[in-house]
C-alpha cells in the first residue's frame, strides 16, 4: 500500500529553511535596535521625544518590510535547495518502485555524489543486481526441475499407453521399466528437497570427522569403483568440523561419485585426502579423466549441469544436481568449494569447512 505523506519532506525542509531565515533576521534586526538604543541615546532620546517618535516610526516599518523579504526569500531559496538535496532520494524512490513492480533490471548509476545519498543508491544498485541475478538463477532452476520431472512422468506414460494397446507386452518387463523411470523420479525429489534444505541452513549442528565421513562414502561408492575398474583410496588425518553429519555425508558421497562416474572408462584413479589446518578442515577429491576446458568449471556447480552435456549416457550419471547439492552444503556450512582441472585430465575438488573449537584441556589450555 502506497501511504502519501501529509507533508512531504522537502515542504518540510523549505518551511525549517524559511523559519531559521526569518528567526535570524528578527534576531539581527533585534541586535541592531539594542545596538541604537545604547550606543546612540542622544539620537533616540531628543528634546521633546520627536525625534524618537520618528525614528520608532521610521524603524518599524523597514523591520516588517526586512522581515518579510526574508521569508519570501527564504521560502523560495529553500524550496529550490530542498529540491537539489533530495532529488537523489526522488530517483532511489522510483528504482524501488520499479522493482516492487517487477522490474529488476533498473539501476541509479548515482554518478559524482560523494555522501550519503550516493553511498545509499550505490548499495541499492548492488542489492538490485543481486537480486536480480538471484531471481535468474531460480528461474532457470524452476524452469530445469520441471523439464526434468516431466521427462520420467512422460515416460511412464509412454510405458502405460503402450501396455495398454499391446497385450502381447511382457508385464515382468514393463513393471521393471516402470520401476526404473519412477526409482529416478523419486531420486531427483530427493535431490530437490535436499537442495532445498541445504539452502535453507535448517539443521542440527555437530562435531563431524570428516576422515571417517570419507571412509563411509568410500566403502559405500567401492563395489562401483571396482565394476569400473577405478582404484578409490582414502588418506589423510583426522579433520573435524561443525555440521550436519548427514549432509556432510551426502556431500563427499557426490563427489566420490561424481570422480568415479566421470572418469577414465577403465584403468582411473580416485584419490579422496583429508587434513587438518589450523581454522579449517580440508577435503581433497581427485580423479583422472578427460581434460576439462577452464571456461566450463564455473557451470558445473550450476543445477542439472553434466559436464559438456546434457543427455544421459549412463546409469549413474544421476540427476544433475550432485555439484549443485555439493556447493549448496558447503555454503550452509560456511565453507568454500574450488574446483581445478588436472593438467593430465580429471578433476581437483577442495572443499574447506571451518575447523571444530578444540576442547579446553584438563590444565585450560587449547
Amino acid at each position: 500500500m502506497r501511504r502519501r505523506p501529509r507533508f512531504s519532506a522537502r515542504l518540510k525542509l523549505t518551511l525549517s529553511y524559511a523559519a531559521f531565515l526569518f528567526l535570524a533576521g528578527v534576531v539581527l534586526l533585534a541586535v541592531v535596535w539594542v545596538y541604537l538604543v545604547r550606543y546612540a541615546p542622544e539620537v533616540i532620546t531628543a528634546p521633546g521625544g520627536t525625534l524618537a517618535r520618528s525614528v520608532r516610526v521610521r524603524f518599524a516599518p523597514a523591520v516588517a518590510g526586512a522581515l518579510a523579504f526574508l521569508l519570501g526569500f527564504g521560502l523560495l531559496g529553500g524550496w529550490f535547495l530542498a529540491g537539489r538535496m533530495l532529488a537523489p532520494l526522488t530517483r532511489i524512490a522510483d528504482a524501488a518502485r520499479m522493482a516492487a513492480n517487477g522490474s529488476l533490471s533498473h539501476r541509479i548509476r548515482l554518478r559524482g555524489r560523494d555522501d550519503e545519498f550516493g553511498e545509499l543508491a550505490d548499495v541499492f544498485d548492488t542489492m538490485l543486481e543481486r537480486l536480480e541475478s538471484h531471481v535468474a538463477e531460480q528461474r532457470r532452476f524452476a524452469a530445469n526441475a520441471s523439464h526434468e520431472l516431466r521427462t520420467p512422468l512422460a515416460i511412464s506414460q509412454a510405458l502405460l499407453d503402450v501396455a495398454r494397446h499391446d497385450s502381447t507386452e511382457g508385464h515382468r518387463q514393463l513393471i521393471e521399466r516402470l520401476r526404473t523411470v519412477n526409482t529416478r523420479a523419486i531420486d531427483l525429489t530427493e535431490a530437490l528437497l535436499l537442495l532445498s534444505r541445504a539452502d535453507r541452513g535448517s539443521f542440527t549442528r555437530e562435531s563431524v570427522d570428516l576422515s571417517l565421513v570419507a571412509e563411509e562414502a568410500a566403502e559405500t561408492l567401492l563395489p562401483l569403483a571396482e565394476q569400473r575398474r577405478i582404484t578409490l583410496a582414502v588418506t589423510g588425518e583426522k579433520a573435524q568440523t561443525v555440521g550436519s553429519a548427514a549432509l556432510i555425508l551426502r556431500m563427499v558421497t557426490n563427489l566420490v561419485q561424481n570422480a568415479v562416474v566421470h572418469n577414465l572408462p577403465t584403468g582411473g584413479t580416485v584419490t579422496v585426502h583429508t587434513r587438518a589446518r589450523h581454522d579449517a578442515s580440508v577435503l581433497l577429491v581427485e580423479n583422472t579423466g578427460q581434460p576439462l576446458p577452464p571456461e566450463l568449471l564455473p557451470t558445473l556447480t550450476e543445477p542439472f549441469q553434466r559436464g559438456t552435456t546434457r543427455i544421459r549416457t549412463d546409469e549413474h550419471a544421476g540427476v544433475g544436481l550432485g555439484l549443485a547439492i555439493v556447493h549448496s552444503i558447503v555454503r550452509a556450512h560456511h565453507g568454500a568449494l574450488d574446483l581445478a582441472p588436472r593438467p593430465t585430465g580429471g578433476l581437483l575438488v577442495t572443499v574447506r569447512l571451518p575447523a571444530a573449537p578444540r576442547a579446553p584441556s584438563p590444565d585450560g589450555t587449547h
